[in-house]
C-alpha cells in the first residue's frame, strides 16, 4: 500500500508473550482487538474523536505508532491518521477476510493487530490507516520518537 512500509510478512516479532500473558496484560476489548485480529463497532472505541495533542502507541507493547499532528476525521468511526511516526513502526498484510482484500497493519515490535490502511487519505500520503482504539493508548503532549526510537 505505501511505498514507505517495508513488507516483510515473515518478520518475527522483537514481544512474544502467551496467550495467557497477554490475556492478563490487556481487557478483554484489547485482547480480541490486537491479538485475534477482531475489530471494534464505529464510533464506540477510546480515541475516534480525541483532538488533544500527543501520541498514540500501541497498547500491547508501547511502540510509538502515531503523532495527534497526523490525525483527521474521516467520518468512518475510528481514528484515523495519514502517517505513521517512521516506517518502521507498522508492517503490512494482505488481509483476504470477509469477502474482500485489504491491507492490514500490524505493530511491527509485538504483531499486534491495528487495523487497515486504505488509499483514500489526505494530502500528502493520499493515506488512511484506520485504527482500532483499542489497540492504542494516548499519551498526553507525547512527543515523536526519534529514529533510535527514544522520545525527542
Amino acid at each position: 500500500m505505501s511505498d514507505d512500509i517495508t513488507h516483510m510478512e515473515d518478520e518475527a516479532p522483537k514481544v512474544r508473550k502467551t496467550t495467557a500473558e497477554w490475556m492478563n496484560q490487556l481487557t478483554a476489548e484489547q485482547f480480541y482487538v490486537t491479538r485475534q485480529s477482531g475489530t471494534e463497532r464505529p464510533f464506540t472505541g477510546p480515541h475516534w474523536d480525541n483532538k488533544l495533542v500527543g501520541r498514540y502507541d500501541c497498547v500491547c507493547c508501547e511502540a510509538p505508532l502515531f503523532m495527534s499532528d497526523t490525525k483527521f476525521d474521516a467520518g468512518c468511526g475510528w481514528p484515523s491518521f495519514f502517517q505513521s511516526v517512521h516506517p518502521e513502526s507498522i508492517r503490512e498484510l494482505e488481509d483476504k477476510s470477509h469477502g474482500m482484500t485489504r491491507t492490514e497493519i500490524r505493530c511491527r515490535q509485538c504483531d499486534a493487530h491495528l487495523g487497515h490502511v486504505f488509499p483514500d487519505g489526505p494530502k500528502p500520503t493520499g493515506l488512511r490507516y484506520c485504527l482500532n482504539g483499542h489497540a492504542m493508548t494516548f499519551v498526553h503532549g507525547g512527543s515523536r520518537p526519534s529514529k533510535s526510537g527514544e522520545d525527542t
